[in-house]
């Protein structure tokens, strides 16, 4: 065999890979991470702007997720979470209240309220949401074995209808699953659902970006920043080609990056991926809201909130930062006076002062997890080169921290 640089070499200094670092590490093998980026993360990133942090995408992590429990030091993050519940703006631009009553006591009769005027207590539309949700609740490998449809047509065959699927359920997930229009796999969402019932996620007080440079501190190994990888090459020694020309050789390569990179350095075939937009806005007034805010009735925003007042260390003292998400596909980025109207309704005041500090299209934020789709999928692409990644598992935190781990120890099964 080729003289090696490590037994393992980790391409893609993500989630993923980060974690697969780790698992391998622990097992007592040599490894090296290369990563295109000049810090940790992959698509989790915080972009500091004029005292702002904000993150590529706005992204929660779930502190309910099985392996953030395990791999995840979650006090230290400092964490802060968003209220449990969500603000729904109605076509007359007037905000509804729906909170969980167990967190938000005070708020009961004000949902009760909101409930009854939006029309979301409909019972045969209550009975329909509580026959899909009451399964998330349940054995996850009972809820991972069911039967699959897409979202929305499980959702018709349970009589879901009405404004408790429109106004409150379709545009709430539209933006945690980057799918306007329900083909999402039902069994997936379930599971989303299931870790939202268990947990309330929320951000670092830092930004989302201290969850992966936590990983990187704890993974204990070494990261080649800067390090665009070319071509991998499977064999016996497999190969790992870099921009500059260098040449690194290993007894196994894991590819840990998204699934557009798996596919442009392996023969495998890429999930489709859905993108996102975040607008980023230094507004004038505080609402001093920690409610996400959805649209009732449609509208190129699919949700937005005053991270400022979720996270403090999101702004500078005195400031007041607002995130704002809309999909994005093949046809570009929605136009900004299209974005401020919608926010003009949402938050019942004129945007027209607040000032965009950044904007961030990220076209390839999730894989596309259609009805039918298995839940865990193959990393094995060659004799000694495997994948990592939420493309692998499920499109998720609790997805890319699995895939790693499963990628270390098909590695450790494979090298002995």
């Amino acid at each position: 065999m080729a003289d090696i640089d490590a037994d393992v070499i980790v391409v893609g200094a993500g989630v993923a890979g980060l974690r697969c670092a780790a698992a391998l590490r622990r097992r007592g093998f040599t490894v090296r991470v290369v990563e295109a980026g000049d810090s940790p993360g992959g698509r989790i990133r915080t972009d500091v702007v004029d005292g702002f942090r904000c993150d590529r995408g706005f992204q929660l992590l779930n502190p309910s997720y099985p392996a953030v429990k395990r791999h995840v030091d979650v006090t230290a993050l400092d964490l802060r979470v968003a209220g449990r519940g969500v603000r729904i703006v109605d076509g007359s631009g007037r905000p509804h209240t729906v909170a969980d009553p167990t967190r938000h006591p005070g708020l009961l009769p004000g949902t009760v309220r909101s409930a009854a005027r939006l029309g979301i207590l409909r019972p045969r539309a209550v009975i329909g949401a509580a026959r899909w949700a009451l399964p998330a609740l349940g054995s996850v490998r009972r809820l991972a074995a069911a039967p699959d449809a897409a979202l929305a047509d499980d959702w018709d065959r349970l009589g879901l209808r009405g404004p408790l699927r429109s106004a409150l359920l379709a545009p709430f997930l539209s933006g945690v699953l980057a799918d306007g229009v329900g083909d999402t796999s039902d069994r997936y969402v379930r599971l989303v659902l299931r870790s939202f019932l268990l947990a309330t996620p929320g951000v670092p007080n830092s930004g989302m970006q201290a969850f992966p440079e936590q990983l990187a501190r704890d993974a204990g190994v070494d990261i080649a920043y800067s390090s665009r990888v070319e071509q991998v090459v499977d064999g016996a020694a497999p190969a790992v080609r870099i921009a500059d020309g260098s040449v690194l050789r290993a007894r196994a390569v894991v590819v840990a990056t998204d699934a557009r990179g798996a596919n442009d350095l392996t023969d495998t075939r890429a999930s489709v991926m859905r993108g996102l937009s975040t607008w980023w806005f230094e507004a004038d007034t505080a609402e001093s809201d920690r409610f996400l805010r959805i649209s009732g009735v449609g509208g190129v925003v699919v949700n937005t909130a005053e991270m400022s007042s979720i996270a403090p260390g999101y702004a500078p003292a005195g400031k007041t930062l607002v995130q704002a998400t809309t999909l994005l596909d093949d046809t570009g980025h929605a136009e900004e006076h299209v974005v401020r109207a919608a926010l003009d309704r949402l938050w019942g005041r004129s945007t027209a002062s607040w000032r965009v500090i950044v904007r961030h299209d990220v076209r390839h934020a999730l894989p596309v997890q259609a009805a039918g789709m298995p839940l865990r999928r193959s990393l094995r692409v060659g004799d000694r080169v495997l994948l990592a990644g939420d493309h692998r598992d499920t499109p998720s935190i609790q997805g890319a921290l699995v895939s790693g781990g499963r990628a270390a120890a098909e590695v450790a099964r494979l090298l002995g």
